[in-house]
């Protein structure tokens, strides 16, 4: 592949996971601060708090849908179409957020028609990661597999980054009364023009390889999803297991702690989310170089690697933020994003894609990854939320950490060796 396709290829799948996690970020970064009390409006903080994590909650509980409907057309018709559509359902549901009149102007139907965007981006983004990774890989040399198929992966620092960084310059610049009425919705418009580069960038690219391969033999089966449980169901279970230590931690680490860090902890809004703003930037460069190191010493070793990092680290983790130091917040969160969390992030792609054949890898890939995010990821703020408030402890958040984390670590030794490139 010459290098000129080499770095569209790259662009085009690191671009559209990057908008992916940019649009979830504005929302999960004023969940606590703008929507619990301007959408979701109650008698109690705790509870609006609470509701407006499920709007996190509920487009992770779509995305296994989104993963089913966009992965069947993505074996059965290609990446490039299902690329096209994910990406333009996602921004068109970015951009109406931040246009929804609030709750005191518009009652019941502000909540109601908020959950139904995130719905919409839940259907998009279920099908966004299956086609951005086999965008990667299956234009990927075999020997730097691991590599490419980081770069999806630094989506998720990188919409970190670009999440953090719009809300940090808007309340920078403006007061908090004018960040309340309009601040916040700025960078869910401009959201807008991300998505158009990035439609723009996947037009003009071709069908992958791998899938050209699987069409030519006429080995795509009429019905992706009956062939992989028929076949996969074990791959199914067990990369689903595997998501749960890089998605819970990973909501914890950037999403809970806006929340917690600001109401329990006295921290800033803009104070953490320049902290985790700094820690996402160092992750972006970490993860390829993570990527890279796979394709020498295997997937499996460094996912279990980060997962045996995330149980040791877990406690600690909770020790060093309840210390009301800003220091001390910005090590645990540079050790739980930057250090152990990396390698996991770097690997899972291709660990997953490396699980299924080519003829069902979108519907695979999709199941295991959107399944055990439903599970793990969009629940565990909620769940932390719940756990704090409910015990006025974060230990039983450490160990829900260590719960989930135990469950990966058995689920990849588990994994078959040749699969995960060992």
């Amino acid at each position: 592949m010459d290098k000129k396709l080499q770095r569209k290829v790259l662009t085009a799948s690191l671009v559209g996971s990057s908008i992916e996690w940019f649009d979830f970020f504005l929302y999960a970064s004023v969940a606590s601060v703008i929507f619990s009390k301007h959408f979701f409006v109650t008698g109690d903080p705790a509870v609006s708090t609470m509701i407006s994590y499920f709007g996190i909650a509920i487009s992770f509980f779509i995305r296994p849908l989104g993963g089913v409907i966009f992965a069947h057309i993505g074996d059965r018709m290609g990446r490039k179409k299902t690329l096209v559509m994910t990406l333009t359902m996602m921004g068109v549901a970015t951009v109406c957020i931040g246009l929804l009149p609030t709750y005191e102007t518009a009652g019941i139907w502000a909540p109601v028609l908020l959950l139904l965007l995130r719905l919409v981006q839940g259907l998009g983004i279920g099908g966004e990661y299956g086609g951005s990774l086999l965008l990667a890989t299956e234009y990927a040399p075999h020997d730097r597999r691991g590599f490419y198929g980081s770069f999806p992966q630094l989506g998720v620092p990188i919409g970190l980054v670009l999440g953090s960084l719009a809300f940090f310059i808007m309340t920078s610049i403006l007061n908090d009364e004018q960040f309340t009425l309009y601040g916040w919705r700025i960078p869910f418009i401009m959201s807008g023009f991300f998505v158009a580069f990035g439609l723009w960038i996947r037009t003009g690219l071709e069908e992958t390889p791998d899938y050209k391969a699987a069409v030519k033999n006429g080995s795509v089966p009429r019905i992706p999803l009956l062939y992989t449980f028929k076949h996969h169901w074990k791959e199914v279970i067990i990369t689903c297991c595997a998501k749960f230590v890089e998605t819970a931690p990973f909501y914890l680490f950037s999403t809970f702690i806006v929340g917690y860090g600001t109401k329990t902890l006295g921290f800033s809004f803009d104070t953490i989310m320049l902290i985790v703003l700094t820690a996402a930037s160092i992750t972006v460069f970490i993860i390829p170089l993570y990527g890279r190191l796979s394709d020498r010493i295997g997937r499996r070793k460094l996912y279990l690697a980060g997962s045996a990092g995330i149980i040791l680290f877990a406690f600690p983790y909770f020790l060093l933020i309840d210390q009301r130091s800003v220091l001390l917040l910005f090590l645990a969160t540079f050790i739980g994003l930057s250090v152990i969390w990396s390698p996991l992030a770097a690997v899972q792609g291709t660990l997953f894609s490396e699980a299924f054949s080519k003829e069902v890898r979108y519907t695979g890939v999709s199941l295991g990854y959107q399944v055990g995010a439903a599970l793990a990821g969009g629940t565990a703020p909620l769940i932390a939320e719940y756990l704090t408030s409910h015990y006025h402890s974060t230990y039983p958040v450490a160990i829900y950490l260590v719960i989930a984390a135990s469950i990966s670590f058995i689920g990849v030794l588990t994994l078959n060796k040749q699969s995960s490139h060992v």
